[in-house]
């Protein structure tokens, strides 16, 4: 496969951790935070969070996210 055949690497990081307050975006303890993983395309970070999130559904305070790693590595691209 050619180097213009390759699909590009749209990087995802997953990663979660428990909330201070449920309605606001600040962890209790940063050094508790589950770093997931990077994953090559959304599809594959969105079932990492899926995956994740419906494992600690008893806990209202935990919280996972997919942030779009992509996006700030080449932000003019604006994919």
């Amino acid at each position: 496969m050619s180097e213009q055949e390759k699909p590009s690497q749209l990087l995802h990081l997953v990663f979660g951790g428990e909330l201070s307050e449920i309605d606001k975006v600040e962890f209790r303890d940063l050094d508790k935070l589950d770093i997931v993983g990077i994953y090559p395309n959304y599809a594959k970070a969105y079932d990492a969070w899926k995956s994740k999130a419906q494992a600690s559904v008893d806990n209202a305070h935990m919280r996972y996210f997919i942030v779009h790693m992509h996006k700030l590595l080449e932000p003019e691209e604006g994919r």
